[in-house]
């Protein structure tokens, strides 16, 4: 007889159960394991009970496994001590100082039933930041016991504060004075924040940390970090000085702004056009996903968006898996920034003027020029149009996401820009050339995008420098209406990026007065190699 779905489905479960359990069991089995007594333990009080055993307690609740004391290549990794001199060898003072920073236990994952794990209180979408709770992902003795998040703060770039530990410039358990770094001008709570479906891909209070968490981070030593700044600063752009030399943009004394006086080499003052700045209020934001709600905006599990991140950042984070009662996540994954022309205080105002862009990075065009694409002549005409914007009384927002190369990567950019070059760059290859090679034409996936508008108060849009209908529908679907869209003037396009817009008009982005079907792709070629070369 046939076993029904459902009986099935029941069977998989209790399997599931019986492995964490297995697996819980061999964890405790594990901490009660004493450690190995290390063969030349230093007689330091640091080396010994550093901070008062916090360490140690920790590691014995958690699945762990015996650190290495010596590596089979440590002959090739540094040269040995002489024992005539006494002195340690680069190796050997590495472990010492590894026995100095480390359990000699290596923490693998924790388990939500094990003894001393008790997570700080964090409830997402709270009205009040006391009652939503700090965000803790830290590892360090003060706050292990206590993390409700996974991850680790600041993304990819964690990678860089564990080799500044590594090397000995940085201390670990260096306690960041965030005294005079409140933000320079104000995003007080919207409703939105309190909203649980409204922003998921980032924590709405992380600009405020210092303030509303003074007590977890002062009386109770808690590792709490800020995941937002806001600041203010002035813009430079040799495009914008142009489009004012030519009269295309306005100098007002308050957003737009008579650069000082250029100085020449010999030090006097130059009679050239120093051109003009932008006066901006810009906010830098760090991704920390509540994972009940990123599962929701794709339309997938928490299960299987857990397992999906667990398995494709090579099992970094194993307690996506054994701890599904915490519900954050920090993933090593690139910010997004936020520049605001004209009063920050208006895009919460409905009765102003709104201009927005929504952009995601392309160092190859923005920042180098390179002209096989739209990014940069884009980008800066909805500069422009956020200038004039502000300048009508209204307020512009450019937001800017780290997505290179639409998430695939510059080295996957790259490769395509070969393979379209070899091949026949032509439009209608211009999205199969990508497929062949990433196996998706596109991975920014804009479902997170407008959590960073719920932030800052957007109830709509009046004027949207954008042709993406990814971006529009994402925006529009969250509940935010785009009354008026722009798409790049014809002049301001490169001639070897024609491939890349008409291509893009043909699967459906925005055109106001352009039709483009796929039989006509194959008549819009780009420059080839031959020509760039002569």
């Amino acid at each position: 007889m046939p076993v029904s779905d459902a009986i099935l489905t029941q069977i998989l479960t209790q399997l599931e159960a019986l492995q964490v359990s297995q697996q819980t069991l061999q964890a405790k089995v594990d901490a009660l394991t004493p450690p190995k007594a290390p063969s030349s333990a230093p007689s330091s009080p640091q080396s010994s009970g550093t901070p008062a055993g916090g360490r140690q307690a920790a590691a014995d609740a958690m699945m762990s496994v015996e650190a290495p004391t010596s590596s089979p290549h440590s002959s090739l990794i540094s040269p040995s001590t002489s024992p005539a001199t006494g002195t340690l060898s680069n190796n050997e003072r590495d472990k010492e100082r590894e026995k100095l920073l480390y359990t000699s236990r290596v923490l693998l994952t924790t388990y939500p039933d094990q003894h001393g794990i008790k997570p700080y209180q964090l409830q997402w979408g709270a009205t009040e930041a006391a009652t939503r709770g700090p965000v803790i992902c830290s590892r360090l003795p003060s706050s292990i016991k206590q993390r409700n998040a996974i991850g680790a703060h600041s993304g990819s770039y964690s990678i860089y504060r564990a080799l500044a530990i590594a090397m000995g410039t940085l201390d670990p358990t260096h306690k960041p004075d965030y005294s005079m770094t409140e933000p320079a001008v104000p995003v007080p709570p919207q409703p939105s924040w309190s909203d649980p479906t409204k922003i998921v891909s980032f924590d709405p209070w992380g600009h405020l940390v210092p303030q509303v968490y003074k007590r977890e981070l002062e009386e109770l030593g808690l590792d709490v970090r800020p995941s937002i700044a806001v600041t203010r600063a002035h813009m430079k752009l040799s495009e914008i000085d142009e489009t004012v030399r030519k009269g295309g943009l306005t100098i007002d004394g308050k957003i737009l702004l008579k650069s000082a006086p250029l100085v020449n080499a010999d030090g006097t003052q130059s009679s050239d056009d120093p051109g003009v700045e932008i006066a901006i209020s810009k906010a830098a934001v760090e991704p920390v996903w509540y994972l009940p709600g990123v599962a929701e905006r794709f339309g997938i599990s928490e299960a299987l968006l857990r397992r999906a991140l667990f398995e494709d950042t090579g099992g970094m984070y194993p307690e996506l898996i054994t701890r599904p009662d915490i519900k954050v996540f920090l993933p090593p994954i690139g910010n997004l920034t936020a520049y605001i022309f004209g009063n920050p205080a208006f895009l919460s105002d409905e009765s102003k003027e709104l201009t927005l862009r929504v952009h995601d990075e392309c160092n190859g065009s923005d920042v180098f020029g390179s002209d096989i694409c739209t990014c940069k002549p884009y980008l800066i005409y909805a500069i422009e149009e956020c200038i004039r914007g502000a300048q009508r009384g209204g307020v512009g927002l450019v937001v800017y996401f780290r997505k290179e190369g639409r998430a695939l990567g510059e080295v996957t950019k790259y490769l395509v820009y070969n393979l379209r070059k070899r091949g026949g760059d032509s439009a209608d290859k211009y999205f199969k050339a990508t497929e062949l090679i990433a196996g998706v034409k596109d991975m920014r996936f804009q479902a997170l995008m407008p959590d960073v508008l719920h932030w800052l108060g957007i109830k709509k849009i009046d004027n949207m420098v954008s042709m993406s209908d990814m971006k529009y529908d994402a925006i529009v679907q969250s509940g935010i209406p785009i009354h008026k869209r722009y798409d790049i003037p014809d002049y301001l396009l490169p001639p070897d990026s024609r491939v890349e817009i008409d291509a893009k008009i043909a699967a459906g982005y925005f055109s106001h007065n352009k039709i483009i079907t796929e039989a006509d792709l194959v008549k819009t070629v780009g420059r080839t190699w031959e020509e760039t070369e002569h």
